[in-house]
């Protein structure tokens, strides 16, 4: 990714979101001929010259400070996402000389992670890196996840299954927020690590095959995706309406367990037990069936 190009392309966007009476700015009559603010704008309110603020805006960020950056933030209305990535693109942007691609080391997940997903018997939860890769999953997560888990989109990722899997749109009730959040997770994260080369061809498979990821990753937003509600329609048990949590594993740099629970005495609550039955059901009747030797 050209990193000057992603810091232009990223204020632009912000800018044109904001309007002279958002930003407490008269409103002047006449027709504008940008949306939103224009630059000579956002400098003013930012306190930095017009030219100063048109290099940043072309991607020149070397030396920039971050009270600038501050002042920037405030002036566009940044939310906390938008502020973390405007600071992301103004170190990334900043020529370090030549650097190829970098392909992470396999992440593997800790024997002790496993343990504590295993140990969440009532509660579905995977393992997930960055890319939205799902690594691990304990037995309520694996079920829940079947249709990711088993998706001709391989290898599972919830990117991969949203965008290129038919089987998304009947699985997440709410469509099209799931994946509009899930773009915006990919465009916080390739702002952080802008060298990872499995990130790029994820984003470059989903932008060649599908033209909603195209759309949307051209808008530029970002978003954290710490907690909130997602809604299911499972094929064994119908509809689930299930609160997430995203836990961050300190010692694992990236990795993160996303868990699930349902409201006490709500259907979803009472679906998700019954879910916990059919799927020990599952696990029973797996390790009761006889070996065979292939003969």
């Amino acid at each position: 990714m050209d990193n000057g190009n992603e810091m232009r392309d990223f204020l632009v966007s912000r800018r044109a979101k904001i309007t002279p009476e958002q930003a407490g700015l008269p409103a002047y009559g006449g027709n504008r001929r940008v949306a939103g603010l224009r630059r000579e704008e956002v400098a003013l309110l930012a306190g930095v010259s017009i030219d100063y603020y048109t290099r940043l805006e072309r991607g020149r960020a070397r030396g920039v400070s971050d009270g600038v950056l501050e002042g920037i933030a405030r002036a566009l209305h940044l939310d906390e996402a938008e502020r973390a990535h405007l600071f992301d693109l103004a170190r990334a942007a900043v020529p370090a000389g030549p650097r190829a691609p970098r392909r992470p080391a396999p992440q593997q997940v800790r024997p002790s992670v496993r343990r504590i997903l295993d140990s969440m018997t009532t509660t579905p939860a995977y393992v997930r890196n960055a890319r939205l890769d799902i690594l691990a999953a304990n037995p309520l997560g694996t079920a829940l996840f079947a249709p990711v888990l088993a998706s001709p989109a391989q290898p599972a990722n919830n990117a991969r299954f949203l965008f290129l899997d038919p089987a998304a749109r009947e699985f997440f009730s709410d469509w099209e927020r799931q994946a509009q959040d899930v773009v915006a997770m990919l465009r916080t994260e390739a702002g952080r690590s802008p060298h990872d080369k499995g990130l790029s061809n994820l984003v470059g498979e989903l932008s060649t095959r599908d033209e909603n990821f195209r759309t949307w990753w051209a808008a530029h937003n970002v978003r954290f995706h710490r907690t909130g509600v997602k809604r299911f329609h499972h094929p064994v048990v119908g509809d689930l309406t299930l609160t997430f949590e995203a836990l961050d594993l300190a010692a694992d740099t990236g990795l993160r367990i996303s868990a699930y629970t349902a409201e006490p005495g709500t259907p979803s609550d009472d679906a998700l037990k019954l879910f916990a039955t059919w799927a020990a059901t599952l696990d029973l009747a797996t390790e009761a069936a006889p070996a065979t030797d292939g003969g």
